[in-house]
């Protein structure tokens, strides 16, 4: 099941989620129709908070070249455990804020640990775009938006245009 994808401003995209306690068989069905409104639409990463789940939850899946095998990552209550002192600029957008991208810097190298979809626990080290996703994602679960980087005005224009984005669509 694909689910429609929140659109800044949204009080929701603001919140703290909640851990994951227990690891039911509706988490994980949230999970997988995750991944599927991440492929849909199209990104390489989505969080729960997004489709306005307040879950620990992102699922990511950075592998973009045609023909290259597709590596969904499903991560349950993520966490950075290490970064790199070493940063990357990425253009970032995010899915809640369509078609706006902004340059943002943040640790080059990270180590993640998570929950697996069998309740085992994952921990990975990510570079690169990799790296730049998985903490793009993880800031949403704790409130935070990639605009939260830049300075004001240019984060102000962005909400600004996302307003009207929604007005024009709640009208259409």
């Amino acid at each position: 099941m694909k689910y429609p994808i929140l659109i800044h401003p949204d009080p929701r995209l603001k919140k703290v989620c909640d851990p994951v306690a227990d690891l039911s068989d509706e988490l994980r069905t949230l999970a997988d129709d995750m991944l599927e409104t991440m492929y849909d639409a199209p990104g390489i990463g989505l969080a729960a908070p997004q489709i306005g789940k307040m879950h620990r939850l992102i699922v990511l899946d950075c592998v973009k070249e045609e023909g290259e095998t597709p590596r969904p990552l499903i991560m349950f209550n993520p966490e950075i455990i290490a970064s790199s002192d070493d940063t990357n600029v990425y253009e970032e957008g995010c899915l809640s804020i369509p078609d706006q991208y902004a340059e943002v810097t943040r640790p080059a190298d990270v180590s993640v640990r998570w929950i697996d979809m069998n309740g085992n626990e994952q921990t990975e080290d990510f570079g690169g775009l990799w790296a730049t996703c998985v903490q793009h994602e993880i800031d949403h679960l704790n409130g935070k938006l990639f605009i939260d980087y830049l300075k004001p005005l240019k984060r102000q224009m962005i909400t600004r245009k996302m307003q009207k984005l929604k007005r024009e669509r709640a009208r259409a």
